[in-house]
């Protein structure tokens, strides 16, 4: 599937250290040092393509394209792949509501993605890979699952068995009681009667009436969440079976936690015998107005409503970037208001002539973006910066420090 336009980014002038980059490691509880690599592996779940982007997709997103171009900057390649699960039950059951071609709709919504990641300035994937265009990808994964003995047939339906992974449940850190409740409110099935273990992940469902199928030699269906991200990210991301990880970064957001990125990475193991991820990244949920966001109350914000309402994308990209990647940000009109009025008095304090020095700044923000992202202490040393060169300071290059945002945090000033 076609991905969005690719970002110019300026080169960062080599003066500049750049340490090795930390990251808050879900499996292991802590903030963990990524091994210094000419190449990283990042595979980062893609949205479900039934509504437009809404600010909790925009902060995943915009977490991992500060994570994508600090190492870009550090000189190493970063193979990125994203994928979207463009059939699902939630986009069916939105195309049977609204009366539309879940294909269409589809279209439609990855279409708008594809612009409000253009509008944020966000790098695109190498490939951006779509369950519907990867299916045959998918079934010849399961194919290898079944040989191995990790499956077993309900109904038609292909389950895989979850505890031939030693190591599940250690991704996620959850007691069996919550990874139950988990499971059954974010699209599994522990009641259903016939499963082995109730947390055993779907990986085939074989065709409903009045749903899609595609052949396979498990029967006519489509495939579960889980298993597409195992596939498309080994596949994709060109694995080396020299290393001791399929892959460095696996990303998403918190919600993704359990069950989706245990059971991707329980299904992958078994698919290739490496332990999944080196470094599991998680961002955290955006609420509003004191309110978690969600479908269901019904108070999404939109990005692309956002723009059209004459919002900066470069505002929305400053607000997401004040507070810590890991924790929920609740949104509400202040925040997004103030983002607004920095980002035009940054602009401003660029276009002077003589500006404050910029190269201890430039400096700071390296070394605060290799501390597991800290943004906000980021954001905090940029408002000293506008301030000093608001006062009369100088001794800085405006420009070096307009090219070095731009790289470094994505800011296209």
């Amino acid at each position: 599937m076609q991905s969005w336009p690719d970002v110019y980014i300026p080169e960062l002038d080599s003066r500049f250290a750049l340490k090795q980059l930390s990251l808050f490691d879900t499996a292991s509880g802590k903030v963990t040092e990524l091994p210094k690599k000419s190449l990283y592996r990042l595979y980062v779940c893609g949205i479900t393509p039934y509504d437009a982007t809404h600010l909790g997709h925009a902060a995943t997103y915009l977490t991992f394209d500060l994570i994508h171009r600090y190492l870009l900057a550090t000189g190493a390649e970063v193979r990125f792949v994203q994928n979207i699960t463009d059939i699902d039950d939630p986009l069916l059951e939105r195309a049977k509501r609204d009366g539309v071609d879940w294909r269409d709709l589809a279209q439609s919504q990855i279409d708008l993605f594809r612009g409000d990641m253009t509008d944020l300035h966000v790098i695109p994937p190498q490939s951006y890979i779509g369950v519907v265009e990867a299916m045959e990808i998918i079934t010849d994964s399961i194919q290898v699952l079944e040989k191995a003995g990790t499956t077993y047939s309900v109904d038609n339906d292909l389950y895989y068995r979850v505890r031939t992974d030693p190591e599940f449940g250690e991704r996620s850190h959850l007691d069996t009681a919550e990874q139950l409740k988990i499971f059954a409110e974010r699209g599994g099935d522990p009641a259903r009667i016939g499963k082995e273990e109730p947390l055993d992940a779907l990986i085939w469902l074989s065709q409903r009436a009045d749903e899609p199928g595609w052949p396979s030699k498990f029967g006519s269906g489509r495939p579960g969440w889980h298993i597409e991200c195992s596939a498309i990210a080994l596949k994709y991301l060109q694995i080396s079976p020299h290393d001791d990880f399929s892959i460095d970064i696996q990303g998403g957001g918190s919600d993704l936690i359990f069950p989706h990125h245990e059971m991707s990475a329980s299904q992958s193991f078994a698919l290739t015998g490496q332990k999944f991820a080196r470094c599991y990244v998680h961002s955290g949920m955006v609420g509003l107005d004191g309110q978690k966001m969600s479908k269901s109350l019904g108070n999404l914000v939109f990005v692309s409503k956002l723009i059209a309402q004459g919002i900066d994308p470069m505002a929305i990209r400053w607000a997401l970037m004040g507070h810590g990647f890991q924790s929920d940000l609740m949104w509400n009109e202040e925040l997004i208001t103030q983002a607004q009025e920095e980002i035009e008095k940054l602009r401003k304090a660029l276009s002077r002539v003589d500006v404050a020095p910029t190269s201890g700044l430039i400096q700071s923000i390296c070394d605060l973006l290799s501390r597991n992202l800290d943004t906000p202490a980021i954001l905090v040393a940029i408002r000293e910066w506008i301030a000093a060169t608001e006062s009369g300071s100088t001794g800085g290059e405006a420009g070096e420090l307009s090219r070095a945002l731009d790289t470094l945090l994505g800011l296209a000033l």
